[in-house]
């Protein structure tokens, strides 16, 4: 199959494997870094039109990998639900003590994560340095939030529906914030001080309130971070969130880049840093949202696996 259809990558948005291969030894190959892989809103660890898809892609061409696919419940049931409902922060501590207790991670990792998947993992690289991941793939995350809700898997779905109206009616208040994902990584141009004091994710992964210089020597301790942005996107509000850029404040009309950001200018979070060192990659690709192709992702993904 050439490429993945719409529908089936419209999962990964909402967005296992054998063993390692033999170690070092004479006249035997370094094992494959294992890989790590999240997934996106309204999807599933294993869903082998997804993220089973992709784990299948990667260990075609690299023989003996070890990719994790997170779960997050003890179900694909539960898994799927999580992705809307449960605490970020949770999740992410979740996955932080799932890491620490495998024993073919303690050497390191390399993590892709699928649009929501991909802030995720950089609190993970940002909060649990141990085992160490070495490179960040983001394909379509929203680093800096999105500020609308545009279209969501299932689009008559009675889900969307809801989440809708719940980010209508008050995406800062506590109970949202709590038990609703999308609002923790809900970015109101128009409401800056609510975003900064009320946001319990993405604002503490950004340094909107605080500056914790952990959270940038973990982050500046990754060998590259990959950003990968979909130049035909209508789900992600606004687009240029997937390579760090946002809305001017005060306003939704007008964004802009990373570089004129006061993220980066500050450099709250060590990006300033890493764009100097060349660790910072940012990637474009033609098509909706995680709309690409086999050969796409053998050619400009694959690489920074091997």
């Amino acid at each position: 199959m050439a490429a993945l259809g719409a529908a089936v990558l419209a999962l990964l948005c909402l967005g296992v494997g054998p063993g390692l291969g033999p170690g070092l030894g004479p006249g035997r190959a370094m094992a494959a870094v294992p890989l790590v892989i999240w997934h996106g809103m309204g999807d599933s660890c294993c869903n082998p039109l997804s993220m089973g898809y992709v784990r299948d892609m990667v260990q075609r061409r690299i023989p003996g990998i070890y990719v994790l696919s997170l779960r997050i419940g003890s179900s694909l049931v539960q898994d799927v639900e999580n992705s809307f409902f449960m605490n970020v922060n949770d999740q992410v501590r979740e996955v932080c003590s799932q890491l620490a207790k495998d024993p073919r991670l303690k050497g390191g990792y390399n993590a892709m994560g699928f649009s929501q998947g991909g802030q995720f993992l950089r609190a993970v690289a940002q909060r649990c340095p141990s085992p160490p991941m070495f490179t960040l793939i983001s394909i379509g995350g929203q680093h800096q939030g999105v500020y609308g809700f545009p279209r969501c898997p299932g689009e008559s779905s009675q889900i969307c529906d809801w989440i809708r109206k719940m980010l209508d009616l008050g995406a800062y208040t506590q109970a949202v914030q709590e038990h609703l994902v999308q609002a923790q990584y809900w970015h109101d141009p128009l409401k800056e001080e609510d975003y900064r004091k009320k946001s319990i994710f993405l604002a503490d992964i950004n340094q909107e309130r605080s500056i914790n210089e952990t959270y940038k020597k973990n982050l500046m301790a990754l060998k590259k971070f990959v950003m990968v942005k979909f130049l035909n996107d209508t789900m992600v509000d606004p687009p240029i969130s997937e390579w760090f850029g946002f809305y001017k404040s005060g306003q939704a009309k007008d964004t802009i880049p990373l570089k004129e950001t006061l993220l980066y200018k500050e450099d709250h979070l060590g990006l300033q840093q890493m764009d100097k060192a060349g660790k910072l990659v940012f990637m474009g690709v033609e098509g909706d949202h995680l709309h690409f192709t086999e050969e796409w992702f053998y050619t400009h993904i694959l690489p920074f696996l091997q």
